[in-house]
């Protein structure tokens, strides 16, 4: 399964209208935001038709995922966009994760928690909100938006810091660069290592510039968010991944992929990638493969990589965040 799919939840008195285009969707929000008003009125779809008074309109299959027979029901759905409400204990669960990997379904999952097993992008974590779409009829329309909103400033960035999440080639790259400035550069060796290698850097005063992979950095996010509004003095740069930033800045011969950099969801099949950022690592090896010079390792940088042209091509793509110092 793979694309962008708009799904219309609606009756005559509340209207839920959003679009989905990647394998896992993160709806998140506090009691009466209308997470669960949403999987009821899909449930009464299922159960009553639309003798229910509810419609739904999209071009999959909208399916709700219970406790009861939970794993034999995800088995057998195929191209369907599955709804999971916070109330089962299974989503923090590590069967979950697994038969998630290499399913042919969307999930969009209600839910407060942490799911540092599941690599869901920093995108696809919404909130809820009563838009004024429809204020003069009695239909209420809540509107889904980005949780985060933007989570990269609009200026460049002249940290006195850079932590990594990445610990291999991207860390390479953003080292390198950051020894040039006479910046120190930590890696924090995973994705659930950032908030700490944060807390155990606090001496080093100034601007702390955090560079992650966003395609798979979702579960960090309530965590970072908190930390950087109390620091004030933190940055998130959350890039789908290091490989997307390098066929984004088009540097490497013969490698033109922006017809997939401009919708990936077109080409990213759930099944075989469970995230976007392992498409793009595989997208990247797979184009320099046959490029001695070029040729992409995610454990260990080619010494191309690191060469000027490329820093400054990066530097050019990068200019919302790439640092003078």
């Amino acid at each position: 399964m793979k694309g962008a799919h708009r799904i219309i939840v609606e009756t005559k008195k509340i209207k839920y209208d959003f679009t989905v285009k990647r394998n896992i969707t993160i709806l998140t929000g506090n009691s009466g935001s209308g997470k669960t008003v949403l999987i009821d009125l899909i449930r009464d779809y299922k159960r009553y038709g639309s003798d229910s008074g509810v419609l739904v309109s999209c071009d999959c299959e909208c399916k709700i995922l219970d406790n009861e027979d939970w794993e034999r029901q995800l088995q057998e759905s195929s191209g369907s966009i599955i709804f999971i409400d916070e109330g089962n204990r299974f989503i923090p669960s590590k069967r979950f994760a697994e038969l998630i990997k290499g399913s042919d379904n969307y999930f969009v999952l209600e839910t407060r928690e942490k799911l540092p097993m599941l690599p869901y992008s920093v995108n696809e974590i919404y909130g809820f909100r009563e838009s004024g779409k429809f204020h003069h009829t009695k239909q209420k329309y809540n509107e889904i938006y980005h949780l985060y909103g933007e989570i990269s400033e609009n200026d460049s960035v002249k940290p006195d810091i850079v932590i990594t999440e990445d610990s291999n080639s991207g860390y390479e790259f953003f080292s390198a660069v950051s020894e040039q400035k006479g910046i120190p550069c930590i890696s924090a060796n995973g994705t659930s290592n950032v908030i700490n290698c944060l807390m155990k850097n606090e001496q080093i005063k100034g601007k702390c510039l955090i560079i992650a992979d966003g395609a798979a950095f979702g579960s960090e996010m309530k965590d970072i968010s908190e930390y950087m509004k109390a620091s004030g003095d933190t940055v998130l740069y959350a890039p789908e991944s290091f490989e997307w930033l390098l066929l984004s800045a088009n540097v490497i011969p013969e490698v033109n992929v922006k017809e997939i950099l401009e919708k990936p969801q077109d080409h990213i099949e759930c099944r075989e990638y469970i995230s976007w950022e392992r498409f793009f690592t595989g997208l990247l090896i797979q184009k320099t493969e046959n490029n001695p010079l070029w040729r992409y390792s995610k454990k260990k940088l080619p010494e191309i990589y690191l060469s000027p042209k490329v820093f400054a091509a990066m530097k050019k793509f990068m200019k919302l965040i790439i640092w003078d110092k």
